[in-house]
């Protein structure tokens, strides 16, 4: 059973594994909705636009949509308080910063966290996982890798709800789970 959306809602798996339309399904009754693009359009990448097309293709026609480029907080902070928002997906906000220094990377961490706690109405944030196997080779694919990993467990703890889709299936992680201590 899905409980009532409030404050932060995270949606987490592996690639393919359903977690846009698990999101998708948790907003679609709580309009107006405002729908948070974070990635590049990537016009080159017949494989991205094909991916970009099936996800217009299921969203309502009433959602407003935002194309944030790399400052998904100033984004966050122009969308009406009494929307909903779905933020899709954390993965493009990380990547966007790769290139940041530590200091400036925790910044943008602590306007990310304040602008979602500042929101009135739920926000529903998909985040990829990452890390589940192949460890990366390169520097820059641990440093997406440890960002996004540790943003996440940020975001956790001020989460209402945790959502891991996988297979087409989503566990309620609050439900079935504890939290890991903090370090």
């Amino acid at each position: 059973m899905v409980k009532p959306l409030d404050g932060l809602v995270l949606v987490t798996g592996p690639s393919r594994g359903g977690k846009s339309r698990w999101a998708e399904h948790l907003v679609a009754e709580h309009s107006p909705v405002s729908y948070v693009a974070t990635s590049d359009a990537r016009p080159d990448d017949s494989a991205w636009q094909q991916r970009i097309r099936l996800h217009r293709e299921r969203r309502p026609s009433d959602w407003e949509v935002i194309e944030s480029g790399a400052d998904l907080s100033m984004a966050l902070n122009s969308i009406p308080t009494h929307h909903t928002v779905l933020v899709d997906a954390l993965g493009a906000f990380t990547a966007w910063h790769l290139e940041a220094s530590p200091n400036d990377w925790a910044q943008l961490e602590a306007d990310l966290i304040k602008s979602v706690q500042e929101r009135q109405r739920p926000v529903v944030l998909v985040i990829e996982e990452t890390g589940w196997g192949v460890v990366p080779v390169t520097a820059i694919g641990g440093r997406f890798r440890d960002r996004q990993g540790r943003l996440a467990q940020q975001l956790e703890t001020i989460a209402s709800a945790s959502w891991l889709v996988i297979q087409g299936r989503a566990l309620d992680l609050h439900a079935l789970g504890s939290a890991v201590p903090q370090e």
